[in-house]
């Protein structure tokens, strides 16, 4: 992304490029239903299915990546809190 200054006001523009792949013709159709319903074009929502996408992977990865740097450092929860939290499951049911 980059910044341009025009009459003062800044700009945010963003560079796009063409990527092509292949897809299913039910998921082709599916994707332009759901675009007509929205009245939006295909490229509009596969932009923000991927934004979405990218978006819930890189929080998993973050996640994953704390929860090992936490067992990399001894961060475990006792056997002793595991029962009571247990405990308190099994008795909510």
């Amino acid at each position: 992304m980059c910044c341009s200054a025009l009459h003062g006001i800044t700009m945010l523009t963003t560079v796009k490029d063409t990527i092509t792949f292949r897809m299913d013709s039910h998921k082709r159709d599916a994707l332009d239903a759901i675009a007509k319903e929205l009245d939006r074009d295909r490229s509009y929502i596969l932009n923000a299915a991927i934004e979405n996408y990218i978006e819930m992977y890189q929080w998993q990865i973050g996640e994953i990546n704390s929860a090992i740097e936490e067992a990399d450092a001894g961060d475990f929860v006792s056997e002793e809190e595991v029962n009571v939290i247990f405990g308190r499951l099994m008795n909510a049911s």
